[in-house]
């Protein structure tokens, strides 16, 4: 895989959920879970199930900081 976006994390899917239109695909990167939101065309195109390595990759103009009370 070549891609511009520096923000990839790997981890391993642990859910995907089929919706009308879009999937929920839950990616655990080490402990901490990321999900993404992508078309069902897209998880059936890609071959996505869980138990399957894939990368939750970042690109976003803004990011925001945060901190607890």
């Amino acid at each position: 895989m070549k891609i511009s976006a520096r923000n990839r994390l790997k981890g391993k899917i642990v859910e995907v959920v089929l919706g009308a239109t879009t999937a929920h695909v839950r990616i655990d990167i080490g402990g901490q879970v990321i999900t993404a939101s992508i078309t069902n065309d897209a998880v059936n195109e890609l071959g996505l199930a869980a138990g399957h390595d894939a990368y939750a990759v970042i690109k976003a103009s803004d990011v925001m900081v945060a901190i607890d009370d």
